[in-house]
């Protein structure tokens, strides 16, 4: 699999884990940790939630999952941005290290601005990193300006940016993926496949049977065609997980590109960054 560089050197898969709208159903909870381990498995070993998620139990379930399997993921989780102060973000940490069931995150993100000062949140993320509590640090939600007001507040960007992009969702392409390519900062793309609703659309069926794929693995490849782009879809079970693996092998020609881009053209002018 494509692996993406994180400003620091440090390499993960193209293609990771979601868990946003795991842990809600305990029924479901069997499969989604058999999910998540399958993933592992296959590769993708990048495995992204938040505290938010499920009020911590996505967590919880991303702990239970990982259990003999630590060193093995590249782990990330999301702080709340009212928990973004010198104070309470030490606290918010513990908290998701506990639930997680480590001593540290590989990536610790802003989940999206809040009205904590960004300069006291960037000291406080560093003074997390000095103590081993994370390793790197990033943002989420954030768009171009706010980028800019993130670098003038401490002097770096952070590792990545987790953003809402897909094919219905692609206002990003105007100004802020170029910014951010610019300085060699990774994006994250969440919600690929636009929460399961971009399978029923039928231009992209037609392609993705065109392609002898599915829509879901059409959608993911497509988010992957980018160079500094992780793609972190949700799996509840073994048999999507692996489907969703599958995309990162799946060759889009320019033909098919063309397709995509005439069935779902970008925004002729720049709109803020959606959020879902």
């Amino acid at each position: 699999m494509k692996s993406i560089r994180f400003p620091d050197g440090t390499t993960v898969p193209a293609l990771g884990q979601g868990t946003w709208m795991m842990a809600e159903q305990a029924m479901q909870r069997r499969a989604e940790i058999a999910a998540l381990r399958a993933g592992i498995d296959l590769g993708m070993t990048l495995i992204d939630t938040a505290e938010m998620y499920a009020n911590g139990a996505s967590e919880r379930l991303v702990g239970e999952a990982i259990v003999g399997r630590r060193e093995d993921v590249f782990l990330v989780s999301k702080a709340y941005p009212q928990n973004a102060s010198s104070d309470r973000l030490p606290r918010a940490c513990e908290a998701s290290l506990k639930r997680l069931g480590t001593d540290r995150l590989d990536l610790y993100l802003l989940h999206w601005r809040g009205s904590v000062p960004l300069r006291e949140t960037v000291e406080a993320m560093n003074r997390l990193i000095a103590a081993g509590k994370i390793l790197r640090w990033g943002v989420s939600n954030f768009d171009t300006e706010d980028m800019e007001d993130l670098v003038a507040a401490g002097g770096s960007a952070g590792a990545t940016n987790q953003v809402l992009y897909n094919l219905t969702r692609r206002g990003p392409e105007h100004d802020l993926l170029p910014w951010l390519d610019d300085r060699d900062i990774p994006v994250m793309a969440y919600s690929p496949v636009e929460q399961g609703r971009l399978l029923g659309n039928p231009k992209l069926v037609a392609i993705a049977e065109e392609l002898a794929a599915t829509a879901a693995q059409v959608a993911i490849a497509w988010s992957l065609r980018h160079d500094n782009m992780i793609a972190i879809p949700k799996a509840g079970s073994v048999a999507h997980v692996r489907e969703n693996r599958a995309a990162a092998g799946l060759e889009l020609s320019n033909d098919d590109l063309a397709a995509l881009d005439a069935a779902f053209p970008r925004p002729r002018k720049r709109v803020p960054l959606e959020m879902l």
